[in-house]
């Protein structure tokens, strides 16, 4: 799988089969639809300066000049690989030859990027819009207050800031306002149209208001001087900006004993949403809200006050049991929608020991591209050093924020899109690359990503449109389908870009195609495509059975794929391409994207939007963990996921992405209490000690969300987390005895042995 890293490095691209199955039957059988894990964004290694000009575009497809086109350098012009059109070149490109190429055509340039518009124009500072929630104890408001005002001091003096708290009723603050705090109160049940929030803000009390046509900045009618009122640079608001949060306290309405706070979360949402829509449309403007329980009133509510009424559980949303919860859906896809529309993200920052409807918001946050941050509580480390790494600057710290992107797709007449699968919305353009099925954003060939980063990764479905075999004659010649990804995108400092990824991939068919098609597998990438595929199919497809659809896609693909002599499970192998992958699926299966068990509604919609918005390298942790072991007797090393090593002299490191786990066998914990580390001359084991947890700080420090960190001994009760997702190959049901101080797992759940075991008995009867 190096191969297909170097290949990620290189293009920020990886996909399960790198060689096509030449024809739609074909493609049926390989199980894993032809699909692509992309980055847009992603640092490659051999990068490049923008290149200053427009890019070239052919006159047909409108796809951009790249290393696969056919340069015909007599005649001077180029022969587009998708549509093979032939487009003449202009006169700035008159001195092109063989010896004296441009710089995207290349051979290594198949990612390219291009500056759009003029250099002189000035670029849009950052907009941050913060949405704070009042009904908290006052502890956990200290808290925030205190972590939002460190992340303020971390952001330029020209970021444009706006403040808005909410309680049982939504406080406009108007920060311009130097000489007191002084905000605008609007009622918490009560929605507002986006006219009415002007005239409430008055933004015409000075200019008269436009009989007509949208309101949209300061172009259409509002002047600088009343948005300055709301939303102003943060060197001109920061003692301002201080000063209302030192004065800010839990919210004053009264609050029973047997009821919830009243919080109106989606009206707040939509104020926010609305002042920027009047304020600063189509630039990059994020509203960054921070959640600190349930929203119990007016739009967007997912439980009432009264806490007799419990909050909605999986059984309940299945059941139809959740009388909000589809109110609560429609109204945020509504919200969606409008932030799309508008080119704004939303952030949602949900630090509550309960839930606070991240399974509602899931629509608005994936839709717009935002971060979503779910913690337990504000002074939890996973929420302080979440919110620092979205502000901090640098080249190996930061996190590449850009916005306002739209991704385009052009591929060969071979290949339809079914959809997109990521933190994107449609465009709906429609055209003969769109395929009839739909699979996540579908139906077009070109999407908004209001907010992208360095790690953003999209899923590309597509289907293989031929249905008959390809004529032999251009087989035999190297058949070739070319895929574009076009991505433009405000960088983050303000210039207008637009990315190009142009890449080739063999066509196949026939007989011979099996081995072909195995050699260009990667397991990696499939099992990350398989596992947004179980998500979406659970979330849009009722009565769906995740586990029965993994077993039978993974039966089928080692049935086409394995070798094996027909009702002899012992004579089943699998390839070194495919080997690995069983496993993934095993884990899979198990993990908190399929077993929605003991997870609340809002941490499976969390889980899924991460996974949803990772890269491969990551996702695959998320599906099945590395555990590398510590001793005395080795160097770390990774080991086996699996119960049999525990060892009593072992230090265990998990890494399952959300949570990164330090797991002491019993012996370490002992000599540990004893204070053996404290003591000159046992300097090995204290160096023991300290070597995972430097290796947890390395994770924690480059990942965002920051992982929670666990440190945990054996039989201790926070060992829990580690048992979770080892192996159970010893368990109270197995009469095998554990050596070496090793542990088994109460439980009955299969082993991967036993799942194995089944697989090549059902593999040989098909």
């Amino acid at each position: 799988m190096a191969d297909f890293g170097e290949l990620e490095a290189q293009d920020g691209l990886r996909m399960p089969w790198n060689v096509i199955p030449g024809t739609k039957e074909e493609e049926t059988n390989c199980v894993i639809p032809v699909s692509a894990i992309y980055t847009p964004l992603k640092l490659l290694r051999s990068h490049v300066s923008p290149l200053p000009y427009s890019p070239l575009r052919c006159r047909s497809c409108r796809s951009v000049l790249n290393p696969f086109s056919v340069v015909d350098f007599s005649a001077c012009v180029w022969i587009c690989p998708f549509c093979f059109n032939r487009n003449p070149f202009p006169l700035n490109y008159s001195s092109i030859s063989e010896n004296n190429l441009p710089p995207e055509l290349f051979p290594h340039s198949t990612t390219v990027e291009y500056l759009c518009g003029s250099s002189s124009s000035s670029p849009s500072p950052p907009v941050f819009l913060f949405v704070l929630d009042t009904c908290l104890i006052s502890e956990e408001l200290d808290f925030l207050k205190s972590s939002l005002s460190q992340a303020l001091g971390l952001l330029p003096d020209s970021s444009i800031i706006g403040l808005i708290t909410f309680g049982s009723h939504v406080h406009v603050h108007e920060l311009g306002f130097h000489h007191c705090s002084k905000s605008y109160v609007f009622k918490g049940h009560k929605e507002l149209t986006k006219d009415q929030l002007l005239d409430h803000l008055n933004f015409f009390l000075k200019n008269p208001k436009p009989s007509s046509g949208v309101i949209a900045g300061a172009r259409d009618g509002l002047s600088s001087e009343d948005i300055a009122r709301f939303l102003l640079p943060a060197s001109d608001c920061q003692f301002t900006l201080q000063s209302v949060l030192e004065e800010l306290r839990t919210d004053p309405w009264p609050v029973e004993a047997d009821e919830r706070p009243s919080r109106c979360t989606g009206v707040a949402l939509s104020v926010a949403a609305g002042l920027l829509r009047a304020c600063f449309p189509g630039s990059g403007a994020r509203i960054m809200a921070f959640v600190g329980g349930p929203s119990t009133e007016g739009a967007g509510a997912i439980v009432s006050r009264n806490l007799s009424e419990p909050i909605r559980s999986h059984k309940d949303i299945d059941k139809d049991f959740a009388p909000h919860y589809h109110k609560a859906i429609e109204f945020y896809e509504g919200l969606a929608k409008q932030l799309v529309h508008q080119g704004h993200v939303l952030d949602v920052f949900a630090c509550a020991v309960d839930q606070v409807g991240i399974a509602e918001l899931k629509v608005a946050v994936e839709g717009t591209g935002g971060f979503v941050v779910l913690a337990e509580s504000f002074n939890h480390s996973v929420f302080r050093d979440s919110l620092k790494r979205v502000f901090q600057s640098g080249e190996n710290n930061d996190l590449g924020l850009s916005s306002c992107g739209i991704f385009e797709v052009n591929c060969s007449k071979e290949l339809k899109i079914q959809g997109v699968i990521g933190p994107c919305a449609s465009l709906e353009k429609k055209g003969p690359l769109c395929s009839d099925t739909i699979v996540g954003q579908g139906g077009t060939s070109a999407w908004k990503m209001c907010g992208l980063d360095n790690s953003t990764s999209i899923c590309l479905v597509f289907e293989v449109a031929r249905k008959d075999k390809p004529d032999v004659a251009l087989l035999s010649q190297g058949n070739q389908l070319y895929f574009q990804f076009l991505t433009y995108y405000q960088h983050s400092n303000g210039q207008t870009r637009l990315r190009v990824t142009t890449f080739s991939r063999r066509l196949v068919v026939g007989t011979g195609s099996i081995q072909e098609l195995a050699a260009g597998f990667d397991q990696e990438a499939a099992a990350v495509v398989m596992a947004r595929l179980v998500s979406f199919k659970m979330e849009t497809q009722v009565e769906f059975d995740p586990v029965r659809w993994i077993d039978k896609s993974l039966i089928s693909l080692c049935s086409r794929f394995g070798d094996y002599q027909k009702g002899s499970p012992a004579s089943f192998t699998l390839s070194p391409q495919f080997s690995i992958f069983p496993q993934f699926m095993f884990n899979l299966r198990r993990s908190q994207f399929v077993q929605v068990f003991n997870n609340s509604p809002d941490e499976t919609a969390y889980f899924r939007m991460i996974l949803n918005r990772e890269n491969v390298s990551n996702s695959v942790v998320m599906i099945q963990p590395s555990l590398i072991s510590f001793s005395f007797h080795s160097e770390p090393e990774p080991i086996i996921l699996d119960v049999s090593s525990i060892a009593a002299d072992r230090i265990l490191l998990l890494d399952s992405y959300f949570t990164v786990v330090i797991f002491h066998g019993m012996t370490i914990a002992q000599w540990r209490k004893a204070g053996y580390h404290n003591q000159p001359e046992h300097q090995a084991f204290a160096h023991l000690l300290q070597a995972p947890r430097d290796y947890a700080n390395v994770i924690i420090s480059e990942r965002f969300p920051s992982p929670r960190l666990v440190i945990c001994d054996q039989h201790g009760s926070q060992a829990r987390f580690l048992l979770a997702k080892l192996n159970p190959s010893a368990t109270c049901n197995t009469d095998a005895p554990i050596g070496g101080g090793g542990d088994i797992i109460f439980t009955d759940d299969a082993s991967f042995e036993v799942f194995l075991d089944h697989l090549q008995r059902l593999v040989v009867q098909c």
